[in-house]
C-alpha cells in the first residue's frame, strides 16, 4: 500500500511562525490564485521533501521567508511526518531530514520539536519502502550496463507535471527533459507497472554479478600469466641477454623452465659472450606474428563456414521435420497380412488399392526423409565439436598474439635503450639488472596465494541461469499491460475530443511519447498539433498509468499534481472567467470532468492536486477548490504578516 498528500506545512524565520495548506484524500484539490502567490511552490516543496538531490523551490519569496519545508504523508492507519530545512549559507541543499511516524490526523509539530538527523539517502530508503517499493528488486538500465534499484525518486516521474511539462509536446514525464532521465524512465516502467516479477529480477541480478565474477577471474588469471617465466616479458629478456652477450644464441621456442634457467645462468656471468651479430630479434618476433594472424584469419574463416553448415542443417532438419510429420500420417494405413500389396482404411478397414502406387511412393519419401534427418543428426554434433575446437584455438593463438606484441614492445624499448650505451659491459649490466627485477617478481608470484580458475564453474552456472530465464514472460506481460493502458487512454482521449481519438492510441516507452497509428502513419505527440492536444494526451495517458497503478497495486504514490493545465485556454495573468471564451470554458470543464472521473472511478484510491490561476464558478470546479490565494483576499502560500514582521 502507499500513499497520498494530507498536508504541506512551512516553518518562517522567525520564532512561532508555521503555515500548514490541507489536502483531500482520494478527491479532487484545486489551489487557485493569482501569478506570485506561491501555487506552484507546492509542487517543488513536495519534490524537495522526498529526497531530491537539489533545491527546486524556485527563488522569490518562498525561499526569502522559509525556513524550514514538510509534508505529510498518510496510509490507511499510518502517518508519515517529513521536514527538510532550506539550504544555509552557501550549501546546494541540506543533507538531512527529519522523519517521524505519527498516528493518523497528528497535526504537524512545532519547529523546535525537530530533529534532523536522518541522512538524505536513509530518508529515501524510508520514504521507498512507505511507499511500498522493494528495495531487492534490481532493472537494468537502459543504455548502460548498470542496475537500478526503483526508489521514491523514480517513482515520482509518474505523479509530478510541471507547470513547463503539464502541456510540452517533446516530454511526456516529470524530468524527462534531464540529461540521463529518459533512460531510467525506461528503465523503471516496467517494474511499477508490475511487468518485472521479483524472482526473475533477482535472477537476473545474479546472472549479471556471475559475469562480472567471470571477467575479474579472466582478469586475475591473465596477470598471473603475465608473470609467469613464460610471458612475453621473459621471452624479450632472453632475446636482450642474447643480444648482450649474456647467454648464447637459442634455436626455436623456448619452455617456461628453460627460459627461466637461461635467465638465471645470464645473471651469473660477469662478461658478455660472443654472439651472432647477425641476428635480428626483433625481425624474427614480426616473422611469428605474420605467421599467427594468418593461422588466426585461417581458423576465423573456418570457424564461421562451420557455423554457416550448421545453420543450413538446422534449417534443414526443421523443414524435413516438418514434412515428416505431414508423411507420418500414412502409417494409418494398415496392411493386409495376407495381401501385402493392399493397404486398408483406418476407419472402415476396407481395401484400397487404389491408393497403392501413391502410398507406396510417399511411403518412399518418408523412408529418405528418415535417413536424411539421421544423417543430419550424427553430423550436427560433429560440427558443435569442431567449432568448439576452432574456438578454443582461436583463443590460443590471442594469447600468443599477445605474449608476441608484448615481446615486441619490451624488446623493442630495451633495445633501444641498450643501443645508447656504446661500453658493452655497461649494456650488459643494465640487462642483468632488468632480469633480476623479473626474476624477484616472478618469486613473489610464486609466493603469492595462487589463483585460482573458475572459469568452467562460472560459465556453467551462467548457461544455467541463462537457459533457466529464457522463457521469461517480462517483455509479453508488459506488452500486455501496455495494450490493456493504451484502450483506457483512447477513451478518455475521445471523451476530451481529442484529435487522433480515433485512431489507435499507443504509449511508445521506447520514444517515452504517445502515438496515433493513422492510416497515413505513425503520428507522435510532438507532430500533433494545437496545445490542447499536448495537454489532453498528458492528462490521459497519466490517469491511464494511475488507474493502472491503484488497481494493481503499483507502488507509486496516489497523486498527481498538475501545475496550471488551463494555460492552454487562460492568459497567465487573468484572475478569473470573463476572459475565458465560450468553447474553452467548455473544454477546461470537460477536462476537470475527467480527473473528476476518474477519481470517482477509484473510489478513493488516487488523489489529485492541482494548481490554477482559473477560478470557474462551474460546480464541477468550485466544489474542489481547497484554497484561493489572490491579492484580494490577501492569501498566498507566505502569509504577508511574516513579510511584515522581517520588515518591522
Amino acid at each position: 500500500m502507499t500513499f497520498q498528500i494530507k498536508a504541506i506545512t512551512i516553518y518562517g524565520k522567525q520564532p512561532g511562525q508555521i503555515r500548514t495548506v490541507p489536502f483531500k484524500t482520494g478527491t479532487l484539490n484545486i489551489v487557485t490564485g493569482d501569478s506570485r502567490r506561491g501555487k506552484s511552490a507546492l509542487l517543488t516543496i513536495i519534490d524537495y521533501c522526498l529526497a531530491s538531490t537539489d533545491y527546486p523551490v524556485k527563488a522569490g519569496k518562498v525561499r526569502d521567508y522559509v525556513s524550514t519545508y514538510a509534508v505529510t504523508l498518510t496510509k490507511p492507519g499510518q502517518q508519515l511526518f517529513v521536514a527538510r530545512r532550506a539550504p544555509e549559507a552557501k550549501a546546494a541543499v541540506s543533507t538531512v531530514l527529519c522523519v517521524i511516524t505519527q498516528a493518523p490526523d497528528t497535526p504537524p509539530p512545532q519547529l523546535e520539536e525537530l530533529n534532523f538527523t536522518t541522512p538524505q539517502d536513509t530518508a529515501k530508503d524510508i520514504l521507498s519502502n512507505f511507499c511500498g517499493i522493494d528495495s531487492t528488486v534490481r532493472v537494468p538500465a537502459v543504455g548502460k550496463n548498470t542496475l537500478i534499484a526503483p526508489s521514491i525518486r523514480h517513482a515520482l516521474f509518474f505523479c509530478f507535471q510541471a507547470q513547463n511539462e503539464v502541456a510540452n509536446p517533446d516530454v511526456l514525464f516529470h524530468s524527462q527533459g534531464e540529461d540521463w532521465k529518459p533512460n531510467t524512465i525506461r528503465g523503471v516502467i516496467p517494474y511499477f507497472l508490475g511487468a518485472v516479477d521479483r524472482e526473475q529480477a533477482l535472477l537476473h541480478n545474479r546472472l549479471r554479478n556471475l559475469r562480472r565474477d567471470l571477467a575479474d577471474n579472466e582478469a586475475m588469471l591473465a596477470a598471473s600469466t603475465d608473470v609467469t617465466p613464460a610471458s612475453g616479458q621473459a621471452q624479450a629478456l632472453l632475446a636482450e641477454a642474447v643480444e648482450v652477450g649474456l647467454v648464447p644464441p637459442r634455436t626455436g621456442e623456448q619452455p617456461a623452465d628453460e627460459v627461466l634457467r637461461h635467465l638465471r645462468s645470464a645473471m651469473v656471468h660477469g662478461a658478455p659472450q660472443a654472439g651472432s651479430p647477425g641476428d635480428d630479434p626483433i625481425a624474427a618476433l614480426h616473422t611469428q606474428r605474420t605467421e599467427l594472424r594468418r593461422l588466426f584469419a585461417q581458423t576465423r574463416a573456418k570457424i564461421a563456414d562451420l557455423k554457416t553448415d550448421l545453420a543450413e542443417n538446422n534449417e534443414f532438419n526443421d523443414q524435413a521435420i516438418e514434412q515428416r510429420a505431414r508423411l507420418a500420417s500414412l502409417g494409418l494405413l494398415n496392411r493386409d497380412p495376407d495381401t501385402a500389396d493392399r493397404a486398408r482404411c483406418p476407419v472402415c478397414d476396407s481395401s484400397v488399392p487404389a491408393a497403392n502406387e501413391t502410398v507406396v511412393g510417399l511411403m518412399r519419401d518418408l523412408a529418405h526423409l528418415d535417413g536424411d534427418l539421421q544423417a543430419i543428426g550424427s553430423d550436427t554434433p560433429a560440427i558443435r565439436r569442431l567449432i568448439a575446437t576452432g574456438e578454443d584455438r582461436l583463443q590460443t593463438l590471442r594469447s600468443e598474439l599477445a605474449r608476441n606484441q608484448e615481446e615486441i614492445n619490451e624488446l623493442t624499448t630495451a633495445l633501444r635503450t641498450l643501443h645508447r650505451e656504446p661500453d658493452d659491459l655497461r649494456r650488459a649490466a643494465i640487462v642483468q639488472g632488468r632480469i633480476s627485477l623479473f626474476l624477484d617478481t616472478a618469486a613473489q608470484q610464486v609466493a603469492a596465494p595462487r589463483v585460482h580458475d573458475r572459469r568452467e564453474a562460472l560459465r556453467e552456472q551462467i548457461a544455467g541461469l541463462e537457459e533457466q530465464l529464457s522463457g521469461s514472460t517480462q517483455e509479453e506481460r508488459l506488452t500486455s499491460f501496455l495494450s490493456l493502458i493504451n484502450q483506457e487512454i483512447k477513451k478518455k482521449a475521445k471523451a476530451l475530443d481529442l484529435d487522433f481519438s480515433g485512431s489507435p492510441i499507443r504509449l511508445d516507452i521506447g520514444r517515452l511519447t504517445v502515438v496515433a497509428d493513422t492510416v497515413d502513419g505513425p503520428v507522435q505527440l510532438k507532430n500533433m498539433g494545437s496545445a490542447e492536444n499536448h495537454l489532453g494526451y498528458h492528462v490521459s495517458t497519466l490517469l491511464s498509468l494511475h488507474e493502472w497503478f491503484a488497481e494493481h497495486h503499483g507502488p507509486v504514490p496516489r497523486v498527481l499534481i498538475l501545475d496550471q493545465p488551463s494555460q492552454v485556454y487562460f492568459p497567465a495573468e487573468a484572475t478569473g472567467e470573463v476572459e475565458l471564451q465560450t468553447n474553452d470554458r467548455m473544454h477546461l470543464l470537460n477536462l476537470f470532468e475527467a480527473l473528476h472521473h476518474t477519481l470517482q472511478q477509484l473510489d478513493g484510491k488516487m488523489q489529485i492536486i492541482v494548481m490554477e490561476h482559473a477560478d470557474l464558478a462551474d460546480p464541477g470546479f468550485s466544489q474542489h477548490v481547497v484554497e484561493r490565494w489572490r491579492y484580494g483576499n490577501d492569501s498566498a502560500l507566505v502569509p504577508s504578516a511574516w513579510m511584515d514582521h522581517e520588515d518591522s
